[in-house]
């Protein structure tokens, strides 16, 4: 059986939540135990460093989530567990990606966009605020992602850009130097549970309203307490179909047990015998999970010792690799003369190539590339797949002036560099 590699990123900026294990942190544990998976989990403390700016806040929320996942159930011994700044051939590698990646690619990059369109709307300079972290954070992402080869890498759809920009970098980094990377492909679960919090909401840090994972007992017990409900009183109905208590609830019950409280609630169960069902159901799963969390915070030697010895087996793949790409690029020994590795080229020559793809707006975009990775022609948005394909084939048969309107300009593109690009790729679909 071949092995696929998985790899997740966590940021190390908070703590974690009811919504975070039922979303991620126990469907992650689970698919970690299966056949022919090779997983590698990090905790991104570079990456917190461009949301958060208290040293204490994230080196407790490392603790803290490094905690949650070992009590969940990740296993160290099956997984690669790692801290990310453990792991120094990644920021090495950020700069060799950086030196393939081009300008215009980040200036695309949601978080930027949505950082100068926040000042635009403030009246600001469009890079007010805006450090040149934030806007490089794609390519430390990219270079998480490349220096394992990752084959896969579990995203919600508002992250499906930052893989694509990965794929873009090794490929462009690949047709300078030799294949080197394998090109990662984002993996959506379209049924993520999501959890309402205290309001209503989704449970979410930004709104102020989860409930910690591992809450004591009685503070669980209180916030649970604390969960809007509506005005309806003991013995008059109520609908389970938008209730908060009920999707948390359901998102630990069994079908059984969700179908016994949908029961109870059209029999006009009272909020606050609803609320202790809840209680009881939440904790008796996360009690055993709670124990051993309280050990590990009380021990963080131990949840220590367990990064440094996933930093270590990651570094065992990391640090040959990078030694490979040094030599690729040219960094090497001066005795070992100018030959280039045998791998440095591919004698394949590398075509120009249309690339779709979905952006977080729900609109579906292409972009034509050139063999040397630059961009061409970016597309602006379509409705449906299928209308971007029947646009791409339209470009491929009567060439760039067939698209007008739909055509975003690129900077420092010329026409005729289009037309010799589409030339070449219709010369090597006619050889």
């Amino acid at each position: 059986m071949s092995t696929t590699r998985f790899l997740t990123g966590i940021t190390t900026t908070g703590t974690p939540h009811l919504g975070n294990y039922v979303g991620s942190i126990r469907p992650s544990v689970a698919a970690s135990r299966a056949p022919g998976v090779q997983s590698f989990y990090f905790l991104a403390d570079y990456h917190a460093l461009i949301k958060c700016e208290d040293p204490a806040r994230i080196q407790r929320s490392t603790l803290e989530i490094a905690a949650s996942w070992l009590a969940a159930g990740l296993d160290p011994e099956r997984v690669t567990f790692y801290r990310q700044s453990d792991i120094p051939e990644t920021t090495e590698l950020t700069w060799l990606l950086t030196c393939v990646t081009g300008k215009g690619l980040l200036n695309r990059a949601h978080a930027y966009k949505a950082a100068q369109d926040k000042n635009a709307a403030a009246g600001r300079e469009p890079d007010d605020g805006v450090t040149a972290g934030l806007f490089m954070y794609p390519v430390l992402m990219g270079a998480d992602i490349l220096i394992f080869n990752a084959h896969k890498v579990p995203v919600g759809r508002d992250q499906i850009q930052h893989i694509e920009m990965a794929r873009d970098m090794a490929a462009s980094f690949n047709h300078l130097y030799g294949e080197h990377f394998t090109l990662p492909e984002a993996a959506i679960d379209e049924h993520v549970a999501t959890l309402p919090g205290l309001d209503g909401r989704k449970m979410s840090k930004s709104y102020d309203n989860t409930i910690p994972l591992f809450s004591s007992r009685e503070q669980l017990r209180k916030l649970i307490g604390g969960i809007l409900t509506d005005s309806r009183a003991p013995g008059e109905p109520k609908e389970a179909e938008g209730s908060a208590l009920f999707q948390i609830y359901q998102a630990f019950a069994t079908p059984e047990e969700t179908e016994a409280l949908r029961k109870h609630y059209a029999e006009g169960i009272a909020w606050g015998d609803a609320k202790q069902m809840l209680f009881e159901r939440i904790d008796r799963d996360v009690a055993p999970l709670r124990a051993r969390y309280e050990d590990l915070i009380a021990h963080p030697e131990k949840i220590e010792q367990t990064l440094l010895a996933g930093a270590e087996r990651a570094r065992q793949i990391a640090t040959p690799f990078v030694r490979t790409l040094r030599a690729a690029v040219g960094l090497r020994s001066l005795a070992q003369g100018a030959t280039a590795p045998k791998t440095a080229k591919t004698t394949k020559a590398a075509l120009p190539s249309f690339k779709q793809y979905r952006e977080a707006d729900g609109q579906f975009y292409f972009k034509f590339v050139a063999a040397d990775g630059r961009l061409l022609l970016q597309s602006t948005g379509f409705a449906a797949p299928k209308d971007a394909g029947q646009a791409i084939a339209r470009l491929q048969q009567q060439g760039e002036g067939a698209l007008s309107g739909l055509l975003a300009p690129v900077e420092g593109v010329l026409p005729q560099d289009v037309a010799a690009a589409l030339q070449q790729l219709a010369e090597a679909a006619n050889s």
